[in-house]
């Protein structure tokens, strides 16, 4: 079983906040592809029960593209897409948390793979 340790996060206005459930040696995509690579964004994926929403489902707006597979949720008051919510390959719901996002992140604590969203 893989040690966890809880994590707080949120957008930049503070309208939406999360708790989060992260692998104890936290691992980190970087993903070239149009909406990641423009958006600087650093991702982790979570099993869904692993995310709370504590606030700001309302404050929401989503947005679908490529393959719509990825529901890219944004606070509507300061634009930050803090996570999104899809599902993995075997079909699990999954939460993929956007760490930059995290209260305290600091680049160092993840361990960060690149990949190539763009020839996808």
């Amino acid at each position: 079983m893989v040690e966890t340790e809880t994590r707080q996060g949120g957008c930049h206005c503070g309208a939406v906040r999360y708790t989060v459930e992260l692998d104890r040696d936290p691992a980190a995509l970087s993903c070239n592809c149009s909406m990641c690579g423009r958006a600087g964004t650093l991702l982790s994926f979570v099993p869904a029960p692993r995310f709370h929403l504590e606030r700001g489902e309302e404050a929401t707006t989503d947005y679908l593209f490529n393959k719509h597979h990825i529901h890219h949720l944004f606070c509507r008051t300061c634009g930050i897409k803090s996570f999104a919510r899809g599902s993995g390959a075997d079909g699990r719901e999954m939460v993929a948390v956007n760490v930059r996002c995290l209260d305290g992140f600091e680049p160092g604590q993840f361990r960060v793979t690149q990949v190539d969203g763009r020839s996808r």
